[in-house]
Parts: C-alpha cells; structure tokens; sequence
C-alpha cells in the first residue's frame, strides 16, 4: 500500500496537485524521512497546496527535532565526564565536525540529522510563504487603480466586444503579484524586492523588509536604486536613507524581524547541516551585487541624493520628482543638499510654471547649472507675453534674483545691486510692448511690494534710455504707455533746479546716437550711462523734452514721415535736418493721397507749425529751429508739387496761416516748384505730364512778368519738341537739356538745321526766340536773322535770305540810333555785316542791285580792319555788273538801238554815300585805289584773315569756284580765289557768330 502511494505521488505533476492528494498520498507512507523530503521537494504556486505540503513535513519532522532539542537539553544540563570522553573520540573520527554537542549528537544518529535538516529547511519555506501570503494581501488589483480608471473610462465603448470587457474587468479584481510563490521561495530575497520596487509594489517591500531585514539590510542600496524614475516619491520616501542627527552617519532603517514562531530550530539545523558533510549555503547570485554592511557617512549619503536626482532627470526629466526626493533628504537631515534643492525648485519653475512654447526644451540639470542668470531670466520670460509678462517677473523671475542675493550673502559677498542689475538688463533689451507691461506693473501708484522696478528715478532713467534707445517707428502708443507710467515729482520744494544739465545731456546725446562705422546703432544700455548721473531735477527736464519728442514722433507718424526717437536727439540743434523733414512731411503727405481735400491740408498745416512753435514751457518741437514763415513756405511748396493747385488758391485767398507769405515768396515758392515739375518732365509737350502741372502751376500766384517769362519759357520748350529736336542721334532732346542749355539761341540754330522749311516761318522763329527769353533782345533778333537768312541761302531760297538780311539791317540801323548799349550795338553790327556780306558775294545769287545792296551795307557796319576784304568784293561785283552792262549796251548798239541812260535807284546813292562816309571817316582814298594790283593785293590778304574767323556750318555741298564759271559770264581771275574762298568760308553759316559750338552747326 505504501509502495503504491508513493508511486502515485510521483506520478502526480505540481499543477495537478491538490491539497486532498497531499493527505491521501503521503498520510499512507509510513517512512517520515521519504514524506518530508517529498513535501520539501515539492514547490508548487498555489498556496494553499504548498501550506499543506509544508504542514504534512513539519510534522513528519517534528518528533525528531524534539527528540533532539530533548537530548540536547539533558546533555548541556547534567553532562557526564564518561559521555564528554566519548563524544570527543567521537569526533576525532571526523576532522570536520566541531568539539560541539549537537554535531556530536547527529552524527550517531543521521536519520535524525536528515529529519532535523529537513524541519528547518521547511520551517525557512513556512516562513516565505507567510510573508508571500501577507504580502498578497495587501497587493493592489491588476492593472492598480489607474487601470480600473481606464476601463470604467471605457466600459460604454460601443465597437468594444461585451465579452472581453466583462471578463477584463473581472480579472482586473484577482491579486496580482510581480513574482509567483514558486519564485519567491527558491529564490533570494533581493531579487524578489527588486521586482517589488520595480513594479512600485511599496507596501508589498515593506512587508518584505520588515520580515527578511537581516537578509536585505546590506543589500539597501540595490533597493533604492531599483526604484523608477518615474515613481511617486510620496510612496517610497520612507525607505531612503536618513542621517542620525547626533552622529553625522546613516541612521538604521526602523524595520524589525517578527517573531515567526520557534526560533530552536536554527542551530540545530545548523548542526545537523553541519554533521551530514553538507556545505553552508551561499547566496551565489547576490554576491555579484553591491553590498553595504557598514553605515554611510553623512557626506556619502549627500552624494547619493545627488546621484538619485541626476538619474530622476536624465531618464524621465521629472524635476519635479527629483525636488521631492530631494528635500525629503534635506529633512532628513542629509547635508549640501540645500542648494541642490534651492536649484531644483528654481528649475521646476521653469519647467512647470513658466510659459512653453511649440516645441519645449527638455531642461536637465547640468543644462540648467551652465546657464549664467541673465539666461536663466530669459529663459523664464522666453514665451512671455505682453499680457502675461508681469505676473511672470513676479512668480518666476523676482523669486529667482531673490535667491541670488541670499546666495550672495551666505557666501559673505552681500550685493544688493543684483536685483536692479539682472533686471534692468532684461528691460534694456527687451521689447517695447514688453516694456511698456513690466512699466505698468511697476506704477508709483501701486504698493512698493507689488511693483517689479521699486525705485521712481530708476524707473525714469530706463524709460529715457528704452524710447531713445529704441528704433521703432511705429509703436507710438506703446510708447505713450511706457511714459504714462512714469511718476511725476513736486519740483516746487526742491532748490537750485537747473534744467542746463538735462538739456546739454539730451544735446550731447545727438552725437552720441549719430550712427557711425564703429557703432552703426546705439543701443539702449549704451544711452543709461547717460542719464544715470542726471539728478531729480534733470530727470524731471529730460522727462518733458521726451513729452515734447513723443508729441511730435506721433504728429510725424500720422502724415507718415515717422522718425525713432533717436532723430529727434539728432535733429535738435540741426536746422538743416528739420527743414528737410519739413519738406519731406509735406511732400510725402501729398503724395499719398492722405489729403484730397482743404480742410485735410489745413490740418497738415497746423500741425507743421505746431511742431515749430514753442508749448507752454520753452521746449520746442520737431521743427523747433524753423520759423513759422519758413515752415509755411514748405507746406507751400508741398502743396503745389501735390498738385493740388485749386486747394493752393482757395488756401491762398481764405487762409490766414498762409497770409505770412508775401507775394514774391508765393511766386519764389511757385516758380521753384515750377522748375521742379519742369526738369523732371520727360516731355516738353505742355498739354500732358509734368510739363502741364508746371504751366498750370503758373496760375496759381497773381501774374507777374517773372510768371510770364516762365510761361512763355514753357510754350517755347513745347515748341521746341514740336520741332523734334534731338539732342543726340534718335533721342529727342529733354526739357531739362534745354533748360541747361547755356545759349538757347542755339536750340533756334537746332530747329533750323533738323526741319527744311523752318526759315519759312519768320514770324514763328522770332516769336520763339522771343519766348526763350529775348523778348526785346535786339541782339538777339539779330542773329536770328541773320540764322534765318543763312538757313535761306543752304536751301537757295535767296529771296527770303534776302528778306531777313534786310530787315536785319534795318533793326540794327534803328539800334544805332537809339541809346543802346555800346557791346550790344557792336554785337548786333558785327552779325548783321557778316551776314550780309555772306549773302551779297553769293556767286549763285543772280541779282545784282541786291548784292551791291548787301555789301554796302557790309561796308556801312564791318569793322575798319575788314573794310578793305569787304570793298574788294564790292568792287569786283560792280566791276562784273559794269562788264555785263557794257555787253548789253553793245548788243543793243548792234541791233540799232539807242542806249538809255542808266537810272541811279535810291539804295544805289544810299549806298554811294554811305561808302564815302565811311571812307571819309576813316580818312582812306576813293575806290578806286582799290582797282591798282597793290591794293588789290593787300585787299585779298585782309579779306583772308577776317574769312578764317568763320568756321564752316552745315549744308549743302558746293563746287569749288575754279571749276564752273560766274553768273556774269566769266571765271575768276587773280583776285578771284580771295572772293571764292570767301564764298566757301561764309556758306557754312555764322552759327560759331551767335554763339553755337562747333558739334551744332
């Protein structure tokens, strides 16, 4: 029956074992020592079936360990020197037993060793398995309470299967453990806490600790550091280690080993192991782990925090997690860990309580500990808004420099300017809308312990520095925010008030903000050093210039010619500068389109002369060095290049701003905004463009004879590019090429030369001319003619060439004769000769009576050094007409006629007398002297020196004299090639005579 038991047994696998088959198999079995070790090498995972294995060996093994705990007994009681004596031979037959009773005792009786081995080994697995089950009891649920959370969250899920979530929410109610029981007894003690604290099974440790600590005590280390990350420090707390307080070392952990039930057991387990030849057991796998049997220093521990926290972060980043464990070991009285916390709490801040952005940094300790303060308050205000910025500086940024003066003072180094430094730092830098809510959060009005810059002069002195330190330009109303936050001193009781100091500051700043190559802008901290030295006084000045500068910085901005600040520090005492910005603020007004009607350009006016006028102190404006005429007169001129110019004349007429203007300074204003429209036309058309803004400008002012000139001037420019004129080949010349034109009676001599039948039109010529700017210039009708005829005589047109010689000469005839100016009548005269002896030594013009005509007057008005060329010729032509005449009368006689006297016609003996005048006058001998070979001789020498003063002009070609023959019928002779040089010579016209240069001939 026994065998069979026994065989059934060992058929039976550990999971199908039950506590019925414990009783029912082994209860048969006679053999105690077979039982035990069968309950002992059984180890199975349900609890109830390993407590019965346990009790069924316990109690096969008891009667041996009392057997032995009773000998035992009775031998240390009353020992015999005969049983002594025998039990050291005993043991001299075993050199590894010790002289010890109960070795002695087990090794006569090794059934009992075997037995009493066994009851303690079982009674250690009794043990275990007590603390497995009190450990289960207190095990929270599968999945914890944050599971049980995520399905209630989820048990109305409609595509989720009815099935599965009952039979999840069923099993999430069963213990869990980390470790089965199997696990837990075959295994050492460390690797099941390490589960535990790995899994955060706190409470389950602390069973485990308290019941095993002599095991686990050296092993702590391992513990703790086992615990995650990311665990809640609230539930471990109590196992880290702690320093006691009176030794500066590590305080033991208050756990205890509970009394399990009969301690005997362990010696004479110890020496039953000992007396069958079995080695100690040794906890091999745990011997490779760190051990601590000694206690800590306080200064190790320290380092141990430190080395906790730095893990803490760099695996989870939890700051927060790491600060708790950090000043729960400060209360614990760890050292140096003060500091480590002060950082930690400061960086949790910035971690948790600071704005974030997009995209967060992932902050670590080390990081932290690199940046410098200025950084870290960066860094705190980074994502800061205008709305949010203050209440930052108050919850994260004040908190942080407090602490970095108490640090100061722990280190004996007290510094009380650290607040105003790191602070002022960050507002210099910051942004004006910025600036403007840290200003509003430090409002005089407020409590001094709820402001962020406590002191009023300080205040003052940052927001000088950030407005003229700043170059925006269109952020006035921030601006206005920012200084009506600034305080407002009683000056009345202070003595010696001396605004001199503020305004040489704000007139040396003007330098000082100049952009230069070694400071292209000045920043905002440079210009503190400024007014940091400026006493209350001058702060209250500086203040009120910078009213007056704001006023104005919103004036300009408002007819958008805004200017920073800066410029106005700049411009103060630069006269030049505000006249330009005058300028520019008018133009710039007009020209988009802000002003379309009176009333909006009467509104721009009042506020340029508000920005030249003096307030109520002695402050002045933007244009403060411009008068109030000055500054009108720019809106003038602004006004006019706008083109508004009905708005001119209604403003003119109705405007008592304006009336500061006379009426030459209307038409100066006019005719410079004329000029202006004029040089930059593209066109000389009137009718369109510019060019028509600057003839209708002309209507604005009353007329005068200066509008008139320029108008006139204006038709004669259109008139100009009717006549396509070019100034270069294919591109028409420009108005503003005429207008720098410095002989504009060479544009005439343009127009002459570029259109064929231009010397047609008289009247139009002179009508241009006059329209140029020689209305009434004798001179210069003059030489128009005289261009009008040379042009006649290139095309041949003799009859009108000798129209304009005629009435050429007559013009200078009555110039003579009147009081005229003795360089201009020489001028006039020295032209018109020129001309006419050109035209009257024409060999192609046919008609006689006029060429005699034309040099006699030649005779009349050249020079007396030219007198003798321009006779020669006179005298030759009359010659031919004489030889001519002659042949006539001949044929005539032939043909048996009578010869008629000749008739003498007035220009005939108006010539006559003139030449002998002249002669008489300059006391020379009669004409005839001329017909003698030396005085015809001399006559062609002179007659070339005068024809080499005139270069040649431009037209057709002409055949040289010695290869045809003269109208009269016969070829030069020796006085001849004087005539046609002469001929060549004065064809090319008298262009270089009025003045043009030789390209434009």
């Amino acid at each position: 029956m026994a065998s069979s038991s026994c065989t059934l047994w060992l058929a039976l696998s550990d999971s199908e074992l039950t506590v019925d088959d414990v009783g029912e198999h082994l209860g048969s079995v006679t053999d105690d020592l077979w039982v035990a070790a069968a309950c002992y090498d059984r180890i199975v995972d349900d609890v109830s079936v390993q407590q019965a294995l346990l009790n069924v060996g316990l109690d096969r093994t008891k009667q041996a360990f009392h057997r032995a705990q009773d000998a035992l007994s009775h031998l240390s009681s009353s020992p015999s020197s005969e049983s002594l004596d025998t039990t050291a031979v005993s043991l001299k037959q075993s050199d590894s037993c010790r002289l010890d009773p109960a070795v002695a005792y087990f090794h006569n009786l090794p059934g009992d060793a075997q037995l009493c081995r066994l009851h303690g080994l079982l009674l250690r697995r009794l043990d275990r398995l007590n603390t497995f089950t009190e450990m289960c009891q207190v095990a929270p649920e599968e999945g914890g309470d944050d599971a049980d959370d995520e399905i209630t969250e989820w048990e109305d899920d409609p595509w989720a299967d009815q099935s599965t979530a009952m039979v999840s929410h069923d099993s999430s109610k069963s213990p869990q453990f980390p470790v089965s029981l199997s696990y837990f007894i075959t295994q050492e003690l460390i690797h099941t806490a390490c589960q535990l604290t790995l899994h955060q099974y706190f409470r389950c440790l602390h069973i485990l600790l308290e019941r095993h600590r002599s095991v686990l005590w050296v092993h702590r280390f391992v513990i703790y550091d086992s615990i995650p990350g990311f665990a809640n420090p609230l539930e471990y707390l109590e196992f880290l280690p702690r320093v006691k307080f009176d030794e500066n070392m590590e305080e033991e952990a208050p756990w205890k080993d509970k009394d399990i039930g009969d301690a005997s057991y362990v010696p004479l387990f110890e020496a039953a192991t000992t007396s069958l030849g079995i080695p100690k057991e040794i906890e091999s796998s745990a011997l490779s782990l760190q051990t601590c049997n000694n206690l800590m220093t306080s200064e190790e521990l320290s380092g141990w925090y430190t080395n906790r926290v730095d893990n803490i972060i760099s695996s989870t980043g939890m700051i927060d997690t790491a600060l708790a464990v950090i000043q729960h070991g400060a209360s614990q009285g760890v050292p140096g860990l003060d500091e480590l916390g002060e950082e930690l709490s400061l960086l949790t801040r910035l971690v948790y309580d600071a704005p974030a952005g997009d995209s967060p940094n992932d902050w670590t300790l080390s990081s932290w500990k690199s940046m410098d303060s200025r950084t870290v308050i960066r860094a705190y205000l980074s994502h800061s808004t205008p709305e949010t910025v203050a209440a930052d500086m108050l919850h994260l940024v004040m908190p942080y420099l407090y602490v970095l003066e108490s640090r100061a003072e722990r280190a004996g180094n007290p510094n009380s300017q650290i607040y105003k430094d790191l602070l002022y730092d960050y507002v210099l830098t910051a942004s004006l809308d910025v600036v403007a809510a840290i200003f509003e959060g430090s409002k005089p009005t407020m409590p001094s312990s709820q402001r962020i810059i406590k002191d009023d002069e300080d205040m003052a002195r940052l927001a000088l520095a950030c407005l003229y330190g700043s170059a925006s330009i269109d952020e006035w109303p921030t601006m206005s925010r920012i200084f009506e936050c600034l305080p407002a001193w009683d000056l009345s009781k202070y003595e010696d008030l001396d605004g001199d100091i503020a305004d040489t500051t704000i007139a040396s700043l003007g330098d000082f903000v100049t952009p230069t190559i070694a400071r292209p802008r000045c920043t905002a901290s440079d210009l503190l050093m400024f007014f940091k030295p400026l006493p209350l006084s001058s702060l209250s000045r500086a203040l009120d210039i910078l009213d007056v500068h704001l006023e104005s910085g919103e004036i300009l901005s408002r007819w958008s010619v805004a200017a920073s600040l800066s410029w106005f520090l700049q411009s103060m005492n630069d006269e030049a500068e505000q006249k330009a910005w005058a300028n520019r603020m008018a133009r710039r007004a007009g020209s988009a389109d802000q002003l379309s009607t009176r009333e909006d350009w009467e509104w721009l006016l009042k506020d340029m002369i508000k920005l030249s006028r003096r307030g109520n102190s002695d402050l002045r404006g933007a244009f403060g060095l411009l008068s109030q005429e000055e500054v009108t007169r720019t809106f003038f001129n602004g006004l006019l290049i706008s083109g508004k110019f009905d708005i001119a004349k209604a403003l003119l007429q109705s405007n008592r701003n304006i009336s500061v203007l006379d009426t030459t300074a209307i038409e100066d204003i006019c005719l410079t905004c004329v000029r202006e429209f004029y040089d930059n036309a593209s066109s000389g058309n009137y009718k369109v463009g510019d060019m028509k803004l600057a003839y209708e400008c002309l209507d604005v002012p009353h007329i005068s004879e200066r509008i008139r000139k320029e108008k006139e001037f204006i038709e004669a420019t259109s008139r100009l590019s009717s006549f396509n004129v070019m100034s270069r080949p294919g591109i028409p010349i420009t108005p503003i090429e005429i207008r720098l034109t410095k002989d504009r009676l060479s544009l005439v001599s343009r127009v002459l030369s570029s259109n064929a039948d231009a010397y047609k039109h008289t009247e139009v010529i002179l009508e241009l001319v006059a329209m140029l700017g020689f209305r009434g210039d004798v001179t210069a009708e003059v030489k128009t003619l005289a261009m009008l005829a040379d042009t006649a005589l290139q095309n041949e047109d003799f009859t009108r060439a000798y129209q304009a010689s005629e009435r050429m000469v007559n013009t200078v005839l009555v110039l003579r004769s009147s009081n005229a100016n003795a360089s201009k009548m020489q001028e006039a005269s020295e032209v018109c000769w020129v001309a006419c002896f050109q035209l009257g030594r024409q060999p192609e013009f046919d008609d006689v009576e006029k060429k005699l005509s034309l040099l006699g007057r030649s005779l009349e008005l050249c020079p007396p050094e030219q007198l003798h060329d321009v006779l020669t010729a006179w005298r030759r032509l009359e010659k031919e007409d004489i030889e001519r005449r002659e042949t006539r009368l001949s044929q005539r006689r032939r043909a048996g006629g009578a010869a008629l006297p000749r008739k003498r016609t007035p220009a005939a003996d108006h010539h006559e007398f003139s030449l002998r005048s002249r002669l008489a006058d300059f006391h020379m001998p009669s004409p005839p002297l001329l017909s003698t070979p030396d005085a015809a001789a001399l006559a062609s020498r002179t007659f070339k020196t005068v024809a080499a003063r005139f270069p040649f002009s431009r037209g057709r070609p002409r055949s040289h004299p010695d290869d045809e023959t003269s109208r009269s019928g016969s070829r030069p002779r020796d006085g001849d090639d004087v005539s046609s040089q002469a001929t060549r010579v004065f064809s090319k016209g008298i262009g270089w005579l009025l003045g043009a240069g030789e390209e434009d001939l």
